[in-house]
């Protein structure tokens, strides 16, 4: 059915690697972060390779974006069906909100027994600052056209029907997470209370719940199932001179701030 029919006719066929690791962020560029941009070239290449007969994903993600989420699950799923290719995703320390979300692009999810799965839900958070400025003696001035401009401001009290607007579009990006999850994962998912809840589980507990397929590992899965011949070819871009320095630069050091900030929610 899958090209790796093809491949085993000709000799060791080959698997694309697809690192998935970091917080998934708009702008974020395959440091420390990343997003639909910086990882189109990675996954458009690793379905282009000769004598393919898999995409493997390996996830390392704590969760970021629903949007950018959504448009690099879509993509290994438009390129998937097209090459007719069948996708493995691998899930390292975590693969939760967003990392789960991309874990659901593939055919199969396998875990490690000490892998983070799950958090299938929505979350936004801040900081509240009107106190603070006012004991500064600091006067917040915004003004605006149209009164649901300016919604959630940390410099003001927090408003009952900014948290209603804000739950209204949690809820809704929530469904379509649900929705995406129910269609990938079908009759495997067990009828769990908290499924959807954005609770947690760990290895054979995503495996019982059926977010995930089984345990196992990245390369001995996938040599058992085509072959001790198969290559990995892994997907990674070059590097600049300055991060070959060491100095990966401020922007990166804001995706490592955000990366371990996502982490810590899951104690890591």
């Amino acid at each position: 059915m899958f090209s790796n029919l093809r491949a085993s006719l000709q000799g060791a066929g080959t698997i694309g690697v697809v690192p998935l690791n970091g917080a998934i962020m708009s702008g974020g560029r395959f440091g420390r972060a990343f997003d639909d941009a910086a990882m189109a070239p990675l996954i458009e290449e690793a379905f282009a390779l000769p004598r393919l007969e898999a995409v493997a994903l390996s996830i390392n993600c704590p969760g970021g974006s629903a949007a950018q989420s959504s448009l690099i699950g879509a993509r290994i799923r438009r390129l998937a069906d097209e090459k007719q290719v069948p996708v493995y995703a691998f899930c390292q320390d975590v693969a939760a909100s967003g990392g789960y979300w991309l874990a659901c692009a593939a055919d199969e999810i396998w875990a490690d027994r000490t892998s983070i799965l799950g958090s299938i839900g929505v979350i936004a958070a801040g900081f509240g600052f009107h106190e603070a400025i006012g004991k500064l003696g600091i006067e917040r001035r915004v003004h605006t056209a149209g009164e649901s401009k300016s919604m959630w401001d940390p410099f003001q009290p927090e408003d009952e029907k900014d948290v209603a607007r804000l739950k209204r579009l949690q809820g809704t990006i929530h469904d379509v997470f649900i929705e995406w999850v129910r269609e990938r994962r079908g009759s495997r998912l067990k009828d769990t209370p908290e499924l959807f809840t954005g609770a947690v589980w760990v290895g054979q507990e995503a495996v019982d719940i059926g977010i995930a397929d089984d345990i196992g590992h990245l390369v001995p899965v996938l040599k058992e199932r085509f072959g001790d011949k198969t290559r990995f070819k892994v997907m990674g871009r070059k590097r600049s001179f300055w991060e070959k320095l060491g100095a990966p630069g401020v922007e990166h050091l804001s995706e490592e701030i955000t990366t371990r900030t996502q982490a810590a929610r899951f104690g890591l």
